[in-house]
């Protein structure tokens, strides 16, 4: 049995109803729910902007991915058809001009059809686009051009997300005039301009909304405020009207003498805040920058103004804003010098500032309205904030949206969600909870203004390790309620660290602890442990949170509605009764201090950081910063980490027979040669996502022989930095020598030092079988990790063991470092391990045609674990780093992709990706034998990738076997440059009599070569060309193709 969750709250249609139409509820519905308007606004915008009867296509580039915006609308164009075409691009120089040809392209069959295009970049990405945006034609009502701009963007060396338009400064003043800029700050106006956006048909339209915080949250109302369905045909200025808005806001006094202006964004929202509860201040807020309309902005300003101070995001204290140029423009004259205008560059430092103490910004504007500087508090004191800390996808981390679904029904319940991926491993996640009063006269302020550091009335920590490592009490405000969820109690204060204890000590916190495992495990059976924890904890966080107003009966009432399933088998009484007895309030005290020679020194405790943004997906996936966040570790390492260490070279003797040298590879029972790295080439663009490289080694006077499509095998090496690192966190000197035996040889033995084991030898980094938790377990000495890897060494852990395997990929080093405790010496723990596996790839040479010389097509092989842990395929990223001279272990192994027998076979090759290897192999030696003389039967060519321009692999050969004849027919399938996807299997079924003719009647050769996605798509692509040109019938076409795989001539090498 699963718990439900209900939410059983509604919302009101907000404006963007108006426009789009009521949403229906049907399982088709990319966003579910009673209303798609419970959900952050971020997402109601990429629903509005990726319906196909919205745009003609969405192009996503890849910064707005890094920060969560485009990630649905991806997922939506696999799984419905009323998403517009989606379109992958890459942010780079001339970003921006394949949607200006597009543009330019629509005067005649996509004028006709409308190509209203949308794209989605952040300010960074925007700010490289502006120069191909000059050119963009006129807008029609048929083509125009709208960007919606997630406010959002990475700053500073530690991958801080901030809210800042500073890459923007040098943008707005180079715009074309055709192009409007619409900037919203709340969920409401967020929703309103981005369908307003697609209203306005005489003018191409960037809409920014703050993505940092506001439309990311959950728990806003959006209400009507645009009442007609058909929009007027009206101007700009008009339409903005007509909506309901206008280009600029005032707020503050009458008879402000000074006035503050600043662009529409989280600051700006809490500086009108701070206006209504001042005097002597004014704010102006920027809705509409573009087109600039200075008569409006300086009728908006009081009579008596006598100063203007122009906040500006700018990248550094000597950039000058454009906001600063079009205020000053508007307000001084020759005959009308006007009000005093200053200007007050705001860095992304300051931003970031301004909002974590907007005391401070208070503070700022009282000086500059000349008041006495006192300390604005924004947040009411009539709202309750409530903070949860956890690890991103643990047990309990679906807790924070239950507790803020259960009042939202009765009060306004703001829930964001922020993940922390860089101060520990796995990250850590702070959901933050405001519940104030329902009022339609509340003002939205953004959350760090609503939620200031240091206020929470109440803080549950889903996991106790936090609490040792981050400074979360700070959050707390003075007698704030903690529930800490840890079979701890009285035991509590003895593990945590002494400024942990202090800082509760003097906030006069009162500290709970709940065993939620522990009670689960009574009911674990019939309803699911996962469940009943979280159930248990939600009843503590009620009980804890409503105080006085709580009585068990009434408690079990209100999680009736959440725990329905429960509720009806009768467990729901019992589950409340534990929870409510295991709760248990901690006597604070601070542990004697231990002796001044004993004592270690604490690790300082680190402070949460916003970094990354994670987005769940229909189909239960987490996507954290896109695609991207590993790219920022592996950049990272490639600036840390030094090259890889290389061998010393034995001498080579070239005899007529080469002897293995035995000190080379002792471990490895495979015959080893040592190869020199000569080549090591880039194919693909710098900023293209897959990095996929050229290798060429020299093989002089080592003796290699090998066939053509032959394959070979790389003994690659552990990443040197991380090696040391482990060596450090284990406690092992890198230097020291130790004693392995040699697998390959049994009773044989050989030294080594620590270092080169790991890095050279062990696959430290690998995933672990079942059997290494079982024989890890014998050397735990706490017995939490004993019993954990007993269990999952054990038949009752395999799922466990599956999903740390398949789902985390943990390694053997990451394993260890979860469970401590356990820490077998290092020359055990080296056998235990055992020996990095040679990695295999099709060698991309004939060596007829290139003599004493190997080449490998490889791509680099890195992935995101559900903890937001970077991993690296361990042979990838090895040869990825190679250095031109470094010399390299490497054996051959034989494969089944081998030429015909007869020369005058036809054959039929088909790669994707890299898959195109061993035809390379193939082309080289057919063309050579050509060069001879030698005849040669037809050779058709297939290959697939995704770009043309960036993924063409060994295209300028290719294009040159054409010329030569040496390939008869080329396929080439790009699957993402055009409006539809083509693959390989689409253009052998263009040639499907020619295929199925060579196959049936010419004894022609068929091979494919690449991922195992295709092949089923290709056998039926062969199957009807046989049914269709050679009298078979489907089942005798699919006999006759598996006769052709026992002869060898239908040949599949797939990964």
């Amino acid at each position: 049995m699963t718990i439900e969750v209900f939410s059983g709250a509604t919302t009101p249609l907000s404006a963007v109803a108006t426009l789009i139409g009521t949403p229906t509820e049907d399982k088709g519905s990319p966003i579910q729910g009673a209303s798609i308007f419970n959900k952050p606004a971020s997402h109601i915008i990429e629903l509005l902007a990726s319906r196909s009867t919205t745009s003609s296509a969405v192009y996503i580039y890849d910064v707005a991915e890094q920060v969560g915006f485009g990630t649905l609308t991806k997922t939506w164009s696999s799984a419905m058809d009323s998403t517009a075409p989606v379109i992958s691009l890459q942010t780079r120089a001339g970003a921006g001009l394949s949607l200006v040809g597009r543009l330019s392209e629509g005067s005649s069959q996509d004028c006709v059809k409308g190509a209203v295009l949308t794209a989605y970049t952040t300010p960074a990405g925007l700010a490289a686009m502006v120069e191909s945006l000059s050119y963009l034609p006129p807008a029609t009502s048929n083509s125009r051009l709208i960007i919606q701009v997630p406010a959002v963007t990475t700053a500073g060396p530690s991958f801080a997300l901030s809210p800042t338009l500073a890459s923007l400064s040098a943008t707005f003043a180079i715009l074309p005039d055709n192009v409007v800029v619409l900037l919203s700050a709340t969920p409401q106006e967020s929703i309103d301009l981005a369908a307003l956006s697609y209203k306005l048909t005489s003018s191409h339209v960037v809409h920014i909304f703050d993505h940092h915080g506001i439309s990311r949250e959950s728990g806003h109302e959006f209400v009507p405020t645009l009442q007609l369905k058909e929009t007027p045909a009206l101007g700009v200025q008009e339409l903005i009207r007509w909506s309901g808005y206008q280009f600029f806001d005032y707020v503050g006094d009458s008879n402000a003498e000074t006035v503050v202006v600043l662009l529409n964004g989280p600051l700006a929202l809490m500086a009108k805040s701070i206006a209504t509860r001042s005097s002597g201040l004014g704010v102006v807020v920027v809705r509409v920058l573009r087109p600039w309309d200075g008569d409006v902005f300086k009728q908006c300003l009081p009579d008596a103004v006598k100063e203007v101070h122009v906040f500006d995001d700018v990248p550094n204290e000597v950039c000058q804003g454009s906001l600063f140029v079009d205020v000053f423009g508007s307000l001084y004259g020759p005959n009308s010098p006007g009000p005093l205008v200053r200007a007050h560059r705001v860095t992304p430092t300051k931003t970031s500032s301004f909002l974590s103490d907007p005391a401070q910004f208070s503070t700022l504007l009282a000086e500059l309205s000349y008041q006495a500087p006192t300390v604005t508090h924004l947040d009411a004191s009539s709202t309750k904030k409530l903070l949860f800390f956890s690890t991103p996808k643990s047990t309990l981390s679906p807790l924070p949206q239950t507790v803020a679904n259960s009042f939202a029904s009765t009060v306004s319940a703001r829930l964001l969600t922020d993940h922390d991926i860089f101060s520990k491993s796995g990250g850590v996640t702070a959901d933050k909870i405001v519940l104030s009063p329902r009022s339609e006269d509340i003002e939205i302020l953004p959350m760090a203004a609503a939620f200031p550091s240091g206020a929470a009335d109440f803080i549950c920590v889903l996991d106790t390790n936090l609490l040792k490592s981050h400074s979360l009490l700070n959050q707390a405000k003075s007698g704030a309620i903690v529930l800490v969820i840890s079979p701890w109690s009285s035991e509590l204060p003895y593990n945590l660290p002494a400024a942990v204890l202090s800082a509760a000590v003097e906030k006069k916190l009162r500290i709970f602890t709940l065993d939620a495992k522990a009670i689960s495990s009574g009911f674990e059976a019939e309803l699911g442990v996962d469940a009943v924890q979280r159930l248990v904890v939600y009843l503590a966080v009620l009980r804890l949170y409503l105080g006085k107003a709580a009585s068990e009966p009434a408690i079990r009432k209100l999680a009736e509605g959440v725990a329905r399933e429960v509720a009806l088998g009768g467990q729901l009484g019992k589950i409340s009764a534990s929870s409510w007895a295991a709760l248990e309030e901690v006597e604070l005290h601070i542990p004697p201090a231990v002796a001044e020679g004993d004592a270690k020194p604490p690790s300082p405790l680190k402070e949460f950081e916003f970094n990354a943004i994670a987005v769940e997906t229909a189909d239960g996936q987490t996507v954290v910063n896109g695609s991207k966040v590993s790219s920022w570790h592996d950049a990272a390492k490639h600036l840390l980490f030094p090259s890889v260490f290389t061998p010393p070279t034995p001498p080579s003797e070239e005899a007529e027979e080469y002897i293995q040298d035995p000190s080379l590879r002792p471990e490895v029972p495979e015959h080893t040669y040592l190869v020199t790295c000569t080549v090591n080439r880039r194919l693909t663009p710098l900023d293209y996502d897959r990095n996929v490289f050229h290798l060429e080694f020299d093989t002089a006077g080592t003796g290699l022989k090998y066939a053509i499509g032959e394959a070979l095998g790389v003994h690659g090496w552990n990443d040197e930095q991380e090696v040391l690192d482990f060596c450090k966190w284990y406690g092992v000197d890198p230097e020291r020598l130790i004693t392995i035996p040699v697998a390959a040889n049994e009773g044989k033995m050989y030294t080594r030092t620590t270092f080169q084991a790991l890095q050279q030898q062990i696959d430290l980094f690998g995933r672990p079988p079942k059997s290494f938790y079982a024989e890890l377990a014998a050397y735990a000495t706490s017995p939490a990790d004993k019993l954990a890897l007993q269990f999952i060494g054990a038949p009752e852990g395999s799922s466990t063991f599956k999903k740390l395997g398949e789902k985390d990929t943990v390694t053997f080093a990451e394993i260890l470092q979860r469970y401590p405790s356990a820490k077998p010496g290092i020359e055990t723990l080296c056998e235990m391990i055992g020996d990095i596996k040679p990695r295999h790839y099709s060698i991309a040479s004939a060596q007829s045609a290139v003599g004493n010389r190997v080449d490998l097509l490889v791509v680099t092989v890195e992935w995101t674990a559900p903890d937001g842990t970077p991993h690296y395929g361990q042979c990838t990223r090895y040869l990825a780093g190679l250095k031109v001279g470094q010399k390299v272990t490497v054996s051959i192994k034989p494969s089944v992709m081998k030429l015909p027998p007869d020369n005058m076979q036809p054959i039929i090759m088909a790669g994707l990706g890299t898959g195109a290897a061993p035809f390379r192999a193939f082309l080289q030696h057919r063309a050579l034998l050509a060069q001879q003389g030698i005849p040669v039967g037809p050779t058709y060519y297939y290959f697939g990738s995704r770009h043309r321009h960036q993924e063409y692999l060994y295209g300028e050969e290719m294009e040159a076997y054409i010329l030569d004849g040496t390939i008869t027919k080329a396929g080439l399938a790009f699957s993402r440059d055009g409006p539809k996807k083509v693959y390989i299997q689409h253009l052998m079924l263009e040639d499907a009599a020619v295929l199925a003719s060579l196959l049936k009647n010419q004894a022609g050769v068929f091979y494919l070569c690449g991922p195992t996605w295709p092949v089923p798509d290709v056998y039926e692509a062969l199957v009807g060309a046989l049914a269709k040109n050679e009298g078979h019938t489907p089942e005798s076409a699919g006999e006759f193709l598996m006769s052709l795989k026992e002869e060898e001539r239908y040949v599949l090498e797939v990964y």
